[in-house]
């Protein structure tokens, strides 16, 4: 969605639908890419989208956010609508994706707290420094996150472009073969400073990477917050408290994510 696509003279289809009170957007198959309530178009219909704020257990009030891929445009609505403070920059690679937000999403057009931008996200956040109190990064291509997105120097870029106490929210797929190594890259470019939480009833893992150190995360920790945020927004902020954990504390096929001794090397 918000990368450079691979070299190839036709581009992936654009195709909507709608089944039970929701309009989707597909890009180049059947898969989801996005998701809107008919009837609540400014709310997170989809739970990893939803999972993906827990980042305001963090950093509750950002002031300047950089989200990488736009598909249906349903977080910077979202985050344009209920954080009135706080300016958006996103950035999505292909500009049909960018129209259908707008004409189809009811993505707001030419506000000046939310900026949409054509053009490669990885490239943004590496010439934009210490720019960003959040970076969302939901970008695929093919169905697995987007290559320029996952190496060792774009999350070297991405702490760079954060604020103090800033932090970079990524979703990955729980099945991509590739996701310890991802991982292990992001944990190297944070000094293990990462953790992570399980969309409900879904495939999505989301992780959150702290420029600072964030302390010892427990759910007690979290509560209050959880607590102020869940009756702020009407999401499950308290479910998203108890269900962060380091990546030692989350299995997938069986083993963790990352071990122990793998995130204190770092």
């Amino acid at each position: 969605m918000s990368a450079k696509p691979p070299a190839s003279p036709k581009q992936p289809a654009i195709n909507f639908s709608e089944a039970a009170g929701l309009r989707h957007l597909h890009v180049g198959g059947t898969a989801i890419q996005s998701a809107m309530h008919i009837d609540a178009p400014d709310e997170l219909a989809l739970a990893y989208t939803r999972a993906m704020m827990a980042c305001l257990l963090f950093q509750p009030d950002p002031r300047d956010v950089i989200m990488v891929g736009l598909g249906g445009g349903s977080m910077a609505k979202w985050v344009y609508r209920r954080l009135p403070r706080t300016r958006i920059v996103a950035i999505e690679v292909d500009a049909r994706v960018v129209s259908a937000a707008h004409r189809v999403f009811h993505l707001p057009l030419g506000r000046k707290r939310l900026q949409v931008l054509v053009g490669d996200g990885a490239d943004y956040v590496a010439n934009n420094p210490g720019s960003a109190d959040l970076i969302f990064l939901d970008a695929f291509v093919n169905h697995r996150q987007a290559p320029s997105i996952r190496t060792a120097a774009f999350y070297q870029a991405a702490r760079r472009a954060l604020k103090p106490e800033g932090v970079l929210v990524i979703n990955f797929m729980s099945d991509d073969p590739g996701l310890r190594s991802y991982l292990r890259r992001l944990a190297a470019a944070f000094q293990g400073h990462i953790a992570c939480l399980r969309a409900i009833g879904e495939d999505n893992l989301l992780v959150f990477a702290f420029a600072d150190d964030p302390g010892v995360i427990t759910p007690t920790s979290l509560t209050g917050r959880a607590i102020a945020l869940q009756r702020q927004y009407g999401m499950e902020f308290r479910a998203f408290a108890e269900g962060i954990r380091p990546p030692s504390r989350i299995l997938v096929d069986r083993r963790p994510l990352l071990s122990k001794s793998e995130l204190s090397a770092f």
